[in-house]
């Protein structure tokens, strides 16, 4: 029966960016009702988690593995909601293989927790009460972050979300909420201990971008525990794309709308709030105002200060956090090479994933250090008698843009041959064996993603940055928010669903 009373007109809301983090909060704020408009400036959504072809290999372009998708994972609790089905996905087991230098018999990380302890008993003698450790730590982190809290809060609302996940478990960290992973190996004497210190040091560079010495020990916990069951990291069918495809239909399942190549050139405020945008349409080169009650950037937080076309009575609002931002110690590039191959190039028993450590000298990153992503025969990556090899290093992204395009090409060619001989003392690779062969760097990700001179994984997970003492999704201009691996908690498919959950929770909570 109808009674007259006017509806409600639904809250306009534009996101900045379709990386995964974008796609989901589009997604989720589409099912709960918002009219969303998603605009990004690329071809294809997915951002650091998309792909590209070339002569029928499919390469992930970043992101190579997905976790969050175990029941009551991150990844299938949206798709619940979304009422989607998941990927297809097999789960990574050993999760990597870590080959330390000089040595020709890798470090598994095996998925079966019983397993894994057995192997690190093994390598790393001696070493079982700081593994001890952090699962203890592990357990009650997790525990905590089921129960959805916000971090860091910025309202009354947030605090109440972030004291309501708090219980007596959570309790047990809150005395090594300050230390670094390198902090609780002196508890033990291990910090003397190069072979585990090293393998640390690569572990942990993949998923908080700094080395033991700096990365926060409860972020570490995490991340050195997220690979074993009943969580895991997963190896979708068909390429990281399908993630994205899911997501975008979605969205769209529910009314929201994706428009690719439209660059966001600008956010404009008003009297302390965001109020719209300045969109290109790239195809027509056709320039729009397009205005929004709430805008959710799912850029990297060195963007978002450069979107901002800021009035003059919200210069002081934003002034601290400018100047936070500018302070960030610098946040890294990847050199990606991209290899199609012949089978025969593969060893027999390759792990899906690998990383290599080729010698103790220089910095890690360098180019010293290779991840390594291979695909499996039947994944939807490779014809048949064919495969796929991804290996990536980080890199200081200031030297990639800096002198002339002969320095740039000489700097790539150097990487890429290096690449190809380091990944040649595992893989068969000739000019008979390698089908195709491309690369990446920081200027490319600049390019295809819009990320600040294309640095990758966020800002660190240090203890000034991480949890409590991070960017927030809520910034200090009124409806502009923040989603992504600038904020907590950190980078991955998985940590950047989780920001988007937070932020669509406290956006729903302020409309209704």
């Amino acid at each position: 029966m109808k009674t007259g009373l006017p509806q409600k007109q639904k809250s306009r809301v534009i996101v900045v960016g379709a990386g995964i983090g974008g796609l989901t909060a589009g997604a989720l704020l589409a099912k709960r009702g918002y009219d969303v408009k998603i605009y990004d400036q690329a071809i294809a959504p997915g951002g650091c988690a998309s792909t590209f072809k070339r002569r029928d290999f499919i390469f992930d372009v970043g992101a190579t593995q997905v976790a969050g998708l175990e029941p009551g994972g991150i990844h299938q609790r949206i798709f619940q909601e979304l009422k989607i089905e998941p990927p297809t996905a097999t789960k990574c087991d050993p999760a990597c293989a870590v080959f330390l230098p000089g040595e020709s018999e890798p470090i598994h990380v095996w998925r079966d927790p019983i397993k894994w302890q057995e192997e690190r008993q093994k390598q790393f003698p001696g070493s079982e009460p700081f593994w001890q450790l952090l699962n203890k730590l592990f357990t009650a982190s997790w525990k905590f972050q089921g129960r959805d809290p916000v971090l860091p809060p910025r309202n009354l609302w947030d605090f109440w979300q972030l004291v309501s996940s708090v219980r007596l478990d959570t309790l047990v960290t809150v005395p090594f909420t300050l230390m670094t992973v390198t902090d609780a190996l002196k508890l033990y004497g291990l910090a003397e201990d190069q072979r585990l210190k090293t393998f640390l040091d690569m572990q942990l560079k993949l998923y908080s971008q700094v080395s033991a010495d700096e990365t926060a020990l409860l972020y570490a916990a995490t991340a050195l525990a997220v690979s074993q069951a009943p969580q895991g990291l997963f190896h979708l069918q068909g390429s990281m794309q399908v993630l994205s495809d899911r997501l975008v239909a979605g969205l769209e399942k529910y009314g929201g709308k994706l428009l690719m190549r439209h660059s966001v050139e600008e956010i404009q405020t008003q009297q302390g709030k965001a109020v719209s945008v300045i969109v290109r349409d790239q195809k027509t080169d056709k320039i729009s105002i397009e205005h929004a009650d709430e805008i959710v950037t799912n850029v990297t937080v060195q963007n978002l200060v450069k979107l901002l076309n800021l009035s003059s009575d919200n210069q002081s609002l934003f002034s601290g956090y400018k100047q936070r931002v500018d302070k960030l110690p610098e946040a890294s590039g990847a050199f990606v090479i991209y290899l199609g191959v012949k089978q025969a190039a593969i060893p027999d028993d390759c792990s899906p994933h690998l990383q290599f450590l080729y010698d103790y000298e220089g910095v890690i990153g360098e180019n010293n250090s290779l991840f390594v992503s291979v695909s499996k025969p039947g994944d939807g990556r490779a014809p048949e008698g064919k495969a796929t090899i991804i290996a990536s290093s980080f890199t200081d992204a200031k030297i990639w843009w800096q002198g002339t395009k002969e320095n740039y090409e000489r700097i790539k060619a150097q990487y890429t041959q290096e690449a190809i001989a380091r990944l040649g003392t595992y893989f068969n690779l000739t000019t008979e064996t390698i089908i195709h062969q491309e690369t990446a760097t920081p200027r490319t990700f600049a390019k295809y993603t819009a990320r600040d001179r294309g640095i990758v994984g966020g800002i660190g997970q240090r203890i000034s940055t991480f949890g409590p003492f991070g960017f927030a999704s809520r910034t200090p201009i009124k409806n502009l928010w923040l989603v992504g691996d600038s904020i907590h908690p950190g980078e991955g498919t998985a940590g950047v669903s989780y920001s988007a959950l937070t932020l669509v929770r406290q956006i729903d909570a302020m409309n209704n």
